[in-house]
C-alpha cells in the first residue's frame, strides 16, 4: 500500500512539473506574441520557477521544504499588489503587505530554528 501510495504522489508531482512548463512555454510565447514583456508577466514567469523547483524538490528528497511555498505566496501577493487598480482601498493593501510581512518573518523563523546559535544542526536541502 505504501508503494502505491508512493507512486501516486510521484506521479502527481509530474502532473504539476509538466502542467507548470507548459504554462511557462505559454506565458513566453504570448509575450513574444505582444511584444511586450511586464512586471506581472515575470513575476508570474517567477511563481512557475518555483513550483518547478519545489517539484524537482520534492522529486530529489521526497519531502517538501516549507520555504517553497512561502516564497510562491510572497511572490504571488507581490503579484496582485502590482496587478491592482489604484483606486482601491489603502486598507486591501495594508493587509496584504502584513501577509507579505508575516510570510517573510515565517521564513526567517524556519531558517533560524535550525541555526547555529540554537544549537541545532541544519541540513544543506532541510531549507
Amino acid at each position: 500500500m505504501s508503494n502505491l501510495l508512493r507512486k501516486i504522489q510521484l506521479t502527481g508531482a509530474m502532473t504539476i512539473l509538466i502542467a507548470t512548463g507548459i504554462a511557462f512555454v505559454i506565458e513566453v510565447v504570448h509575450m513574444i506574441d505582444i511584444r511586450s514583456v511586464l512586471l506581472p508577466d515575470l513575476l508570474l514567469l517567477f511563481i512557475y520557477l518555483e513550483v518547478i523547483g519545489m517539484v524537482t524538490s520534492y522529486w530529489r528528497t521526497l519531502t517538501i521544504r516549507l520555504t517553497y511555498p512561502l516564497f510562491i505566496a510572497i511572490t504571488a501577493l507581490s503579484r496582485l499588489i502590482i496587478l491592482q487598480k489604484k483606486d482601491i482601498e489603502a486598507s486591501s493593501l495594508i493587509y496584504e503587505s502584513l501577509a507579505i510581512l508575516i510570510l517573510a518573518i515565517s521564513i526567517v523563523v524556519l531558517k533560524i530554528r535550525k541555526s547555529k546559535h540554537l544549537g541545532t544542526k541544519i541540513e544543506k536541502d532541510e531549507l
